[in-house]
């Protein structure tokens, strides 16, 4: 089963471009736009990351909650194996008992300390995330996220960790701590080759063609991020969540039940990225639409008012579905739009986490 088409998920341009952010964290604007302002995309690598960063910290750093899990001190409670006793280095207080009377050796108990968090990113590459008709596409809104996350969730002893989604399968990297490993992720997402033509057009259902990789869906790196993320952390999702939406909006679609076991385990943050267009059909004529995961085209007579209303009130339920998903899943929602400041929506939903954090817990109950 394929991705159903995404309202609006074209390659193609609909008239102007939506008003671009104001913001220090949107200061990046397309070609032909009439704005000198290089954007993203028309800056080398390592001005792209070094603008990125000083956007993060600048604006966002000391917004989070402290960069330790445990509120008490100590080693930690997080259990990570057992070793062998050193005389005069080990507490007996930490003896391992079981591993002692199988191995006929003292050994002693290993835990993790809690201050030490490991953060799971699980990026949405696809063809459909290279669509954007605002200041960003959504690929590099993607990116701008991830940036945020790994930048404010560094420190000493956490480390973070990726899987990548594209239209060859699943990238890996391994989860590691420092700057460098950071830096190079981002620029390895900067970098990912893009979609310059759409694909040829397919049946639904069909994966690709013959010979071609099969295709990884949001099922498949959920599924690995709980093979991986073996000790309780942080897992964020950054994708337009329209793996395999189900037509019913009251059906949950097949990557809602791993998300659901992830948020057992781990706190999950789910960062949806949607465009304007995605979500309202300007009046610009006759278009054709391309949905660049099958290659399926269709021509629409946008000026249509009836049409248009009836596009908007579908995205619209779209949009209700993913939330309604996440929700029941567990995870944390937060929606960034191209067209919008995404270090201000930040800011909003940090403040709104700590707000509910901090609340009581029959005030909670109810806002629920």
């Amino acid at each position: 089963m394929t991705r159903r088409p995404a309202p609006a998920t074209a390659p193609a341009r609909f008239g102007p471009a939506a008003p671009a952010p104001t913001g220090p964290g949107s200061a990046a604007a397309r070609p032909g736009l009439g704005v000198t302002d290089p954007g993203i995309a028309d800056l080398a690598p390592d001005q792209r990351l070094r603008r990125l960063e000083l956007t993060v910290t600048r604006r966002l750093d000391g917004l989070l909650h402290g960069r330790y899990r445990g509120l008490l001190p100590g080693p930690g409670s997080e259990a990570a194996g057992s070793r062998e006793y050193r005389p005069g280095e080990d507490e007996v207080r930490r003896m391992d008992w079981a591993v002692t009377a199988r191995t006929t050796v003292p050994h002693v108990r290993e835990v993790d300390a809690d201050r030490e968090l490991t953060t799971w990113l699980l990026v949405d590459a696809s063809a459909s995330m290279e669509y954007g008709t605002s200041t960003l596409d959504k690929r590099e809104l993607a990116v701008a996220a991830v940036a945020c996350v790994g930048f404010l969730t560094a420190g000493v002893g956490n480390r973070l960790g990726a899987q990548v989604l594209t239209s060859d399968g699943l990238r890996r990297f391994p989860a590691r701590s420092g700057r460098i490993h950071l830096l190079g992720m981002l620029r390895a997402l900067l970098d990912a080759p893009r979609t310059d033509d759409p694909p040829e057009p397919r049946a639904p259902g069909r994966a690709g063609g013959r010979g071609a990789p099969p295709a990884s869906g949001l099922v498949d790196g959920l599924a690995g991020l709980q093979r991986v993320a073996a000790r309780r952390g942080l897992v964020v999702v950054v994708s337009d969540f329209l793996d395999e939406l189900p037509d019913d909006p009251d059906a949950a679609p097949p990557w809602a039940a791993a998300l659901r076991r992830l948020a057992v385990r781990h706190q999950v943050l789910a960062v949806e990225v949607t465009d304007p267009r995605e979500l309202e059909l300007p009046d610009v004529g006759l278009v054709t639409l391309v949905d660049p995961e099958t290659g399926r085209h269709r021509e629409v007579w946008t000026g249509d008012p009836a049409l248009r209303e009836r596009y908007a009130r579908a995205a619209a339920a779209q949009r209700d579905q993913v939330r309604r998903t996440l929700h029941r899943a567990g995870a944390t929602h937060l929606a960034l739009r191209t067209d919008r400041d995404w270090c201000a929506d930040v800011v909003r939903h940090v403040h709104e986490q700590r707000r509910l954090a901090t609340a009581p817990a029959a005030a909670r109950g109810g806002a629920a």
